[in-house]
């Protein structure tokens, strides 16, 4: 097994994030969420305190305009990033724009890098990814049926996607659509930049989602829309590939912030067993809530060692797939467990807006979706050790 010993220049990394978000995140927060035009100078402030910091995109390598620090750093980082989620964005790590630049970095042109990655890394435009669709299952993506057809040097995309979050203020979107419709499944789609100000696309709405009011979940309508052939990411038919090389480590990362809000959860809970007094005691001395939280101790050291595990082998040059899929559905059960039991302790408050906690609850119900839902990735668990018995070499772990 991996030797998950934090290093003391890591831990000294969290450390420093840690500190950041005690004294300017989690005070502003309640601003951040409702303070209109004036939380975004806020933002753009804390986002120069962590740029001094040392601190700026700790995703990429310093050649990209990021910290440099490597991929497991960068997990133990996000878990500590998780327990706000405006810590994301004062550190420039936030998705979908961490998830675009991790692509156009790996995969795009020089001139794609110089016009959209070199600002995307600075924070000075953002941008989304434009893949679900409405009329078809987004656990199977190769249904999808925007389509970009050739002509010339450019490419006339049409189609209609939602949730594409992210979009309003966005200056591009990177699209996955069919360009190769006769090619074999996996080499039907590809993903091409698109500069939101280009004719023919078009932001329908805001999709509502969960109680938000300020939502920023697009659909969209590609209509006769024109970008030119050297937009395209990688080469046509590179869609899927591309997809992998940015989910699977993305899926890490998702599960990193989990265990953030998970720990938050617990500090919550069990900060307020220990002041709470009912019926002659306080809540910490009742052994119902004290097997809340041996409970949720144990399931987010599960969850925890579980993507360690995943992220050791994907930074090891595995696809890890098993292992991805395990902590998706494992992780996003844990996440709304953990905080409905803070929930549950802290009462009437704790479905207020006087906590994170039900905000944090409303976000955890998203993660057995997004990202493929549990369902599919328990089939591919499954079907997958099944194969290994199938072959006759039974199934290990590693």
């Amino acid at each position: 097994m991996p030797d998950f010993t934090i290093t003391p220049e890591v831990r000294g990394m969290r450390q420093k994030v840690a500190a950041f978000m005690d004294e300017h995140i989690y005070p502003n927060e309640q601003f951040l969420a409702d303070g209109g035009d004036d939380r975004e100078s806020l933002m753009k402030e804390l986002q120069g305190k962590t740029k001094k910091m040392g601190m700026w995109a700790p995703h990429l390598p310093a050649e990209a305009g990021g910290m440099g620090i490597g991929f497991m750093p960068y997990v133990y980082i996000n878990e500590i990033l998780g327990r706000s989620p405006f810590a994301p964005r004062a550190f420039g790590a936030q998705a979908p724009d961490s998830g675009n630049a991790e692509i156009l970095w790996q995969f795009g042109t020089e001139e794609q890098k110089k016009r959209w990655l070199k600002p995307l890394v600075a924070g000075d435009i953002r941008s989304c990814f434009s893949m679900t669709e409405p009329e078809v299952a987004g656990s199977d993506p190769t249904l999808l049926q925007t389509k970009a057809v050739r002509d010339g040097d450019e490419w006339v995309i049409n189609g209609h996607k939602w949730f594409t979050s992210g979009a309003m203020g966005a200056s591009f979107a990177i699209l996955m659509c069919v360009t190769e419709p006769e090619a074999q499944t996996y080499r039907r789609m590809s993903q091409i930049i698109v500069p939101t100000d280009t004719p023919g696309f078009e932001i329908v709405r805001s999709v509502p989602v969960m109680g938000e009011t300020a939502g920023n979940h697009c659909e969209i309508r590609y209509e006769d829309c024109r970008v030119p052939v050297t937009h395209t990411l990688g080469n046509a038919g590179d869609g899927f590939m591309i997809a992998q090389k940015r989910l699977g480590p993305g899926r890490i990362h998702h599960c990193m912030r989990w265990l953030g809000q998970m720990q938050r959860a617990l500090d919550l809970m069990c900060r307020r067993a220990l002041d709470r007094v009912a019926f002659g005691s306080t809540l910490a001395q009742k052994q119902t809530v004290q097997n809340w939280i041996a409970d949720s101790v144990a399931e987010i050291q599960a969850a925890r060692l579980l993507t360690l595990h995943a992220a050791h082998k994907i930074d090891q040059g595995d696809e890890a797939r098993v292992e991805i899929s395990l902590i998706k559905f494992w992780g996003s059960r844990i996440l709304i467990d953990v905080i409905d039991r803070a929930i549950q302790v802290h009462g009437a408050l704790g479905v207020s807006g006087d906590t994170p906690l039900e905000s944090m609850y409303r976000a955890a119900r998203a993660g057995r979706i997004y990202d493929g839902p549990d369902e599919v990735h328990r089939m591919v668990v499954a079907r997958r050790v099944l194969r290994a018995y199938s072959d006759g070499d039974g199934w290990e772990f590693e």
